[in-house]
């Protein structure tokens, strides 16, 4: 009788003791039909102040399907998650959150696809139950990036799916220490099966994502995924430039020739000064943000470092 196949489940928290439990339930209950699988449960946790740590180890205690990794602190939103995705040792990977807003019940659908052939199986969100604002804004930025990557992205994507684990040892390979997962995937090319859902609100906790954060992984987004800002920056840098040589001159042409009967006046002066010092300190930012992503990724600092591991 042939062994049989490993899958693996990899989940990320921080500060979700209200949830974790219930979160094991509902995939133990997702997973139960699926015999012919063996399956290991990842938890990842990003060094949280609540009791999240200590009822992860009751799971663990009794469930031997349940491994969790502790980092030594909070490596943030992008790196742990990352992290815990890669320590997955299955013939596939399905990632999902662990505020239960990305339903376990599609388990079984990923693994449907993926046994069709499928090596990758991405759920989507075209519609959320929680703040309609947060969601319409992250429906136009992730218009706004496909339009300017080079690449197609996978539109409301929130990372939840199934990655095959041939996809994962080119994602290995790539050894990126803070990655847009999301598109970076798209990158290798391949045919991506999308499963909508309607994404429901958080329950109990509080969200991590703030301002910062969102900011955060727009940013990495776009400087991973897109040179279109720099080179419009460039563009317009030179544009801008023309354009104040030829007032400039023009000026100075009318001075001469019109020495008594033109003043300069301090009004055009002071806004073209005001004006260009704006383009050029949003241009600097933008360039910035290039700067501070090679800069990440040259430092080669661990993705992670772990405090403990449980059942590996």
């Amino acid at each position: 009788m042939s062994k049989r196949q490993l899958l693996s489940i990899v989940t990320p928290c921080y500060n979700e003791e209200e949830n974790v439990e219930e979160l094991h339930t509902r995939i133990k209950a997702a997973i139960a039909g699926l015999t012919k699988y063996d399956f290991e449960l990842i938890f990842i946790d990003n060094d949280s102040k609540d009791g999240t740590v200590a009822r992860l180890k009751q799971l663990a205690a009794s469930d031997p399907m349940v491994k969790i990794i502790v980092n030594t602190r909070n490596f943030g939103h992008i790196r742990s998650p990352y992290y815990g995705i890669l320590q997955s040792s299955g013939e596939a990977t399905i990632y999902l959150a662990s505020d239960l807003q990305d339903p376990p019940e599609l388990i079984s659908e990923f693994i449907r696809y993926w046994e069709e052939g499928y090596k990758l199986v991405m759920a989507t969100k075209p519609v959320s139950m929680g703040t309609t604002w947060v969601h319409a804004l992250r429906k136009a930025y992730y218009r706004f990036l496909d339009g300017i990557s080079d690449i197609s992205l996978v539109a409301d994507s929130t990372g939840f799916g199934l990655y095959d684990r041939e996809v994962l040892d080119h994602v290995r390979k790539v050894d990126d220490p803070y990655p847009f997962l999301r598109g970076l995937i798209c990158e290798l090319g391949y045919e991506i099966k999308t499963i909508p859902f309607a994404q429901p609100r958080r329950l109990r906790g509080i969200s991590k994502n703030n301002f910062y954060t969102l900011y955060d992984i727009a940013m990495l987004g776009i400087v991973s995924h897109s040179k279109v800002p720099i080179r419009i920056a460039a563009f317009a840098g030179f544009a801008l430039g023309g354009i104040s040589v030829i007032v400039a001159i023009v000026y100075l042409i009318l001075k001469i020739l019109f020495w008594n009967s033109f003043p300069l006046g301090m009004a055009p002066v002071v806004i073209g000064l005001f004006f260009l010092l704006g383009i050029q300190l949003m241009f600097i930012g933008i360039l910035g943000e290039y700067i501070g992503s090679i800069h990440t990724y040259i430092q080669r600092r661990p993705v992670v470092v772990e405090k403990e591991r449980i059942n590996f």
